[in-house]
């Protein structure tokens, strides 16, 4: 069973940044991110490889998914927030998504979020 504990969630102000950090226990694994809007359906932001090398991205210009091995940890680098980010943020473990990144079904493990709120 694996265990995932997000943190770095909060209230900024539009154009401000945040880092989300998912701690995570056991092996590693293939770790995506994922938010939640009110009334809307859940939504990939990015995932990365279990060494780190591959990353992918619903919009590369403004976040930057990493990780550390070592401490367990996946790591979200959002800058230019806007008000439209605002969401619950998950981040989710997958033993293998069969190059379906985007697709949250694919995911065995999940975090139990974290609240990001941007002001305009």
């Amino acid at each position: 069973q694996v265990q995932l504990v997000e943190s770095g969630g909060g209230l900024v102000q539009a154009g401000g940044s945040l880092r989300l950090s998912c701690a995570a226990s056991g092996r590693s694994y293939f770790m995506g991110w994922f938010r939640q809007a009110p009334g809307k359906e859940r939504e990939f932001v990015a995932a990365i490889s279990w060494t780190g090398s591959s990353t992918v991205y619903a919009d590369s210009s403004r976040f930057t998914i990493s990780r550390d091995n070592v401490k367990n940890t996946v790591y979200l680098q959002m800058n230019s927030l806007k008000p439209e980010d605002t969401a619950v943020y998950y981040c989710a473990a997958a033993q293998n998504v069969g190059g379906k990144y985007d697709h949250d079904e694919r995911y065995d493990y999940w975090g139990q979020g974290t609240q990001v709120t941007v002001s305009s």
